[in-house]
C-alpha cells in the first residue's frame, strides 16, 4: 500500500466573472500539485484571498474543478464517484457559527452523517455512537439535546469536528478551524486535533494563515500566493530555512516572545499591492512585489522544483 493518501495534480479552479460586457476567468487556483500521506498533516498557508479554502473545497468537489486530477487512495475523484468517497473525506468549516444548523440539536447534527450513510442499525446504536463521538471531542452527554446557539465558539467547533469524525474518515480538510476562536480556546482545539490524529490515524489538510499554529501542528507546510503553491517543505525546514522571498516575508512577520531576538531580526516588508486575480502579471505572480525580480521573472512562471530533501520552491533566483 502506498504511503500517499491524497494526490492533487495540476488542479485549476477558475470562476467566471463579469467584467464590463465580457466574462473573464478569475483564477482562484492555478495549476496546484501536492500530496498528503496517510496520518500526515499538511499545512496550507498564505494571505487572505490566495485560494487556500478553494483548494480544500475543490478537492471535496464542493466546487467542480475546472481541470486537473485528484487521486484519493489511488482512485480518481470525480463528480460521478464523490458520493461514495464522502465517507472517507470530510471537512471542518471555518466559521462554527454558520456551519451548524440552528434548528437541529447537537445529537441530530452529529447523527446526520450516520443517517445519510446508513451506518447504524438501530436508534440505540445511533445514540451510543453519537455519545461516543461527543466524549471524543470533550462534550458531555447532557449537551446532546441542546441547540448550537447555546454553545461557545470553541464548543461549536467541537460539534463540527465530531460531525466530521462520525463516518470514520481517513482525510479531513480543516479550513481555518481555529481562526474564529479565542487564543486559549485555539490551543485546546489544536491539541484535540493532534490527539485525534494519534488515536485514529486520520490525515489533515490544515488551512490557516497563522504560521505559528501551522508550524505547531503540521508535518509539512505548503505556501500559497495568488492561486499557486510557491514553496513546500518539512515544517521545521521551512521555518528555519525558507527559500522563497514570499515565505521569508511571511516568517519575518511572525511575532517571537523574546525581545532580544525581536530587536536583532529584520522585518521584510513587501512593497506594492497584491495583483488582481482577474488581471495577473506575466510570468511569476509575485514578481511585482519581489526585491529579487529579474527580466526572466516577467517572461516565464517558475515551476515548483525540488531543491533537495523534499524542499520544493518555485523561484528563478533562489
Amino acid at each position: 500500500m502506498s504511503d500517499v493518501l491524497l494526490e492533487v495534480r495540476n488542479l485549476k479552479q477558475y470562476f467566471p466573472v463579469k467584467s464590463g460586457f465580457k466574462t473573464v476567468p478569475l483564477k482562484a487556483v492555478d495549476d496546484v500539485s501536492f500530496t498528503v500521506n496517510r496520518g500526515e498533516t499538511l499545512g496550507l498557508v498564505g494571505e487572505s484571498g490566495c485560494g487556500k479554502t478553494t483548494v480544500g473545497r475543490t478537492i471535496l468537489h464542493l466546487y467542480e474543478p475546472t481541470s486537473g486530477e485528484i487521486l484519493f487512495d489511488g482512485q480518481p475523484v470525480t463528480s460521478g464517484n464523490i458520493g461514495h468517497m464522502r465517507k472517507q473525506m470530510q471537512m471542518v468549516f471555518q466559521d462554527p457559527y454558520s456551519s451548524l444548523d440552528p434548528r437541529m440539536t447537537v445529537e441530530d447534527i452529529i447523527g446526520e452523517p450516520l443517517d445519510v450513510h446508513h451506518l447504524c442499525k438501530s436508534r440505540k446504536e445511533r445514540r451510543e455512537k453519537i455519545l461516543e463521538l461527543m466524549s471524543f471531542v470533550g462534550l458531555n452527554a447532557e449537551h446532546a439535546r441542546r441547540y448550537a446557539h447555546e454553545f461557545s465558539g470553541g464548543q461549536r467547533q467541537r460539534i463540527g469536528i465530531a460531525r466530521a469524525l462520525a463516518v470514520d474518515p481517513k482525510f479531513i480538510v480543516c479550513d481555518e478551524p481555529v481562526s474564529a476562536l479565542d487564543v486559549s480556546i485555539q490551543a485546546q482545539v489544536i491539541n484535540m486535533f493532534e490527539e485525534l490524529q494519534e488515536k485514529l490515524g486520520v490525515a489533515y489538510l490544515f488551512i490557516a494563515h497563522d504560521l505559528l499554529v501551522v508550524h505547531h501542528i503540521s508535518d509539512r507546510i505548503a505556501v500559497m500566493y495568488l492561486g499557486k503553491i510557491v514553496e513546500i517543505a518539512d515544517a521545521d525546514e521551512l521555518n528555519e530555512r525558507p527559500m522563497h522571498p514570499y515565505t521569508e516575508s511571511l516568517l519575518s512577520a511572525v511575532p517571537i516572545p523574546d525581545p532580544d531576538i525581536t530587536r536583532s531580526r529584520k522585518r521584510i516588508l513587501l512593497e506594492g499591492d497584491v495583483p488582481s486575480p482577474l488581471n495577473m502579471p506575466t510570468g511569476c505572480a509575485f514578481r511585482t512585489r519581489c526585491r529579487f525580480a529579474t527580466e526572466q521573472c516577467g517572461k516565464e512562471c517558475p515551476a515548483l522544483t525540488d531543491r533537495g530533501g523534499g524542499h520544493f520552491v518555485a523561484c528563478w533566483n533562489k
